[in-house]
């Protein structure tokens, strides 16, 4: 049992065979688009394309959509974020913290 995009039962059935499917509902459905989404992930890892992100992007909106957000009111929040507090383009890696706050007070 695996989640497929809407066309595919469709599709099977123009090929001659008989899909068996049901409709994901509620807290199911999300569960559902999680792990696809994970499954899209290794696929984009093993392959990345634009063919594997547009899968990974459609899971993702569609999740979106699950939680009342828009893709663009996220964009937004994103936007922000990497304004105040950068992107991941430069590939910073954070090691360790080291509190010196008290040897400067002494």
């Amino acid at each position: 049992m695996k989640l497929v995009r809407d066309r595919i039962p469709e599709i099977i059935i123009d090929s001659g065979m008989t899909p068996i499917v049901s409709n994901g509902k509620g807290k199911h459905f999300s569960f559902l688009l999680y792990s696809k989404l994970i499954e899209e992930l290794g696929e984009f890892m093993d392959n990345p394309c634009a063919e594997e992100a547009a899968d990974m992007l459609e899971v993702f909106t569609t999740l979106l959509r699950e939680h009342d957000l828009s893709l663009v009111q996220v964009s937004g929040v994103a936007d922000i974020k990497r304004a105040q507090r950068g992107g991941f383009k430069s590939g910073v890696v954070l090691h360790e913290v080291k509190d010196d706050r008290d040897r400067k007070s002494s």
